[in-house]
Formats: structure tokens, sequence, C-alpha cells
């Protein structure tokens, strides 16, 4: 089993049409607004001993930042072109970074095999993987967390929807950075409020605690206030 090809095509054009530079990516932002407050929520559950695995780690940001926070920190992606711009970023080589699809089951057991209990951090895949493949990647969480780990889990609501449609309705359309994410038929806020912790229990988690946040973003609307999209997030432990 393994993602459709439209939709990892969908990744690899992104990423190969987005350059080095920081906050290329609308969700490229600096760790001080996303993996700083999100490990001192983490970690009061979580033994930073313990390695951490940065699922859907993109150009590696918060991966980075994960590093200084927990023993050791592996950052995986789909995409091969995210994983490059993950190595090129890391210069002082802090964490590891590998290509890996979160519904390939046997990959995921095996990255379990290698690093041991671990836990892991996921900023907003589950609301834009495809509908089938949801209840596989809330099952790759459980399965990396073992018996010992932690997981800090941030998915987008549906309130995000109607942040991103006044952005599109911006008198000159959408901002560049969010035009390039529809261009390559990435779809951000596809699952439901419901269908998220559902998802998590199902997989075998149980949640320890959840808030509400945003997710801000490196873009701005035309009046010059931030991106900010409302999310929910959970702290997850093996049930």
């Amino acid at each position: 089993m393994g993602v459709s090809q439209r939709y990892l095509d969908s990744w690899e054009s992104y990423w190969r049409e987005t350059s080095d530079a920081p906050g290329e990516a609308i969700w490229d932002s600096a760790p001080s607004l996303t993996a700083v407050p999100h490990c001192d929520i983490l970690l009061p559950h979580a033994d930073p001993a313990l390695p951490v695995v940065d699922l859907g780690c993109g150009n590696g940001t918060q991966t980075r930042h994960l590093a200084t926070r927990f023993a050791r920190a592996v950052g995986v992606d789909l995409s091969h072109a995210a994983i490059e711009h993950a190595r090129r970023a890391d210069t002082e080589k802090v964490a590891e970074f590998e290509q890996l699809s979160l519904v390939d089951r046997e990959a995921v057991r095996a990255l379990s095999e290698r690093v041991g209990d671990t836990n892991v951090y996921m900023r907003a895949v589950i609301h834009q993987s495809e509908p089938q493949d949801r209840p596989v990647v809330a099952g790759a969480v459980a399965t990396l967390l073992g018996t010992r780990g932690r997981a800090f889990v941030v998915e987008l609501t549906s309130a995000s929807k109607a942040v991103l449609q006044r952005a599109s309705q911006d008198p000159g359309g959408p901002p560049a950075k969010l035009r390039r994410v529809f261009d390559h038929g990435l779809k951000p806020a596809g699952a439901s409020d419901e269908e998220v912790p559902r998802l998590l229990t199902e997989a075998g988690l149980r949640i320890v605690d959840s808030g509400d946040t945003t997710l801000p973003q490196t873009e701005y609307l035309a009046d010059g206030t931030r991106i900010d999209l409302p999310a929910r997030w959970f702290v997850l432990a093996p049930a």
C-alpha cells in the first residue's frame, strides 16, 4: 500500500520548485512560533532521553530545533526533494533525515525497530493526507511510540478554511506562497474536526491532553495581517 501517484507527484513537484530560503514554504515558520511552544507542551509528558521522530518534516526547520530538546532527532518526509532540502539546511548535522511514506507500514515498522520507542512530533499531516490514508498515518504514530514514547500532534481545524478563503479573496488573489500550494494540487484542512481525534484513538492512542492553538504561516494578507491558521493539538500516549 502506498500513497497515490498524484499525491506523491504533488509533493515532489512542490518541494522541487521551492527554494532553500527560510520561510519560502508557507508553513515554514520559525521554531519560536512552532516547535518551541509545542515542545513546552510535550516535554512534561515525555522522556527527552528517548529519540524524537518528526513526521512530515519538510525542509527540517522544526527537526533541527527538536534535536536541541531530545537525545536524537530524525526527520522523515514522503518527498525526496524535501529531504534533500532538509539535509542541505542542516549544516551542523544535528539531525538525521530520511525519505519515508507514513502509509508504508513495513517501512514504518523498520524505522521503529531501528530507533526503538520514540517520541513523535507531527504538525499538520493528517489534514492534508488523502482520506483513505489518514487512518494509516495515525497508526504510524502509534507504531513509533512503542510503549514509552509520547506524541505531539497538531492539525488544522475546519475554521482554517475560512481564513484560507479570506486570503484567496484578496484583490490580487491568493498570496504567492498560498497560490503555490493550490497550484500543486495540495489541499489544506481536508479532515473534519471530529475525524482527527477519532482516528488517533482508533489507532490505539490515548489523548493525554489537548487544546486550541494556531499554526502561524510565513505569508500575509493584503492588509499585512499574518495568516495564522486555527488548529488543535493533542498530546498522545499508547492506549
